[in-house]
């Protein structure tokens, strides 16, 4: 099973925990105001790669990975359960670690296909940081164009079959840094016992001149990046709500 791939990078440090070898998925439902990614969209397009030929790649290099892994994003990795099926199998032969840094989008709890593939995916995945975009559904479409009824129902998936989950989370001036919503992003996750990290992240401008060079119209043009020492004030929001849901357990 070959996947459709955007880029490889073989020295990542945001993309979970160590070193790790990065595999950017070509193809993403989401249409996200801050995207900074917006070449990986188009669900056509990127290279057609073996999973073989991308573990040659891991072990070529894989004296800097100890302590780290592989991770795969994008674009929307769920949007090729298959294909990770295959690489992360491969993965687990070469007793790598295997991450999925994911938007949960593609979780159709109705599917019983897509779940029975999904099972046997996450039995093969150490770890999966899940964007959560924003916790209201209204805001949610406005900022992605796509509900979070999935999404958020992806984190109960991870919980009941006990796979790690990192969640992240953007914080944007005006949109997502709302106290209110803030807590309750923090209420909802703190239910969670699969719940290993989170990460706060400032809004930053960078991927502004991608869009102007693909022709895209930017939809935050304007919108200055978050402080980051405000990102510290809010995340202690985030945890507040944890606290409170994990004091009601």
């Amino acid at each position: 099973m070959q996947g459709r791939i955007h880029s490889l990078e073989s020295f990542g440090t945001v993309d979970g925990p160590g070193v790790r070898y990065v595999v950017f998925v070509q193809g993403c439902p989401m249409r996200c105001a801050y995207c900074h990614n917006p070449d990986t969209w188009a669900m056509t397009g990127g290279t057609m790669m073996e999973p073989s030929y991308i573990i040659e790649q891991y072990e070529r290099n894989k004296g800097f990975y100890n302590g780290g892994g592989l991770t795969v994003t994008g674009g929307e990795p769920l949007m090729q359960v298959d294909f990770l099926i295959d690489l992360f199998t491969l993965a687990k032969e070469k007793g790598i670690h295997t991450c999925i840094d994911s938007s949960g989008i593609a979780f159709k709890p109705g599917n019983t296909e897509f779940i029975a593939k999904l099972d046997r995916l996450m039995k093969l995945t150490d770890l999966v940081m899940l964007d959560i975009k924003h916790i209201n559904p209204d805001k949610h479409k406005e900022l992605t164009s796509q509900p979070n009824d999935g999404i958020l129902a992806f984190c109960s998936y991870l919980n009941d079959r006990n796979v790690d989950m990192w969640i992240r989370h953007v914080v944007v001036p005006g949109i997502t840094d709302d106290e209110k919503y803030l807590f309750e992003l923090g209420y909802f996750i703190g239910q969670f016992q699969n719940l290993k990290a989170l990460d706060v992240l400032p809004y930053h401008t960078m991927g502004e001149a991608k869009y102007e060079k693909l022709g895209i119209d930017y939809k935050l043009k304007g919108v200055p990046a978050m402080d980051k020492e405000k990102v510290v004030e809010k995340k202690q929001i985030i945890v507040q709500g944890i606290k409170k849901r994990r004091s009601e357990m």
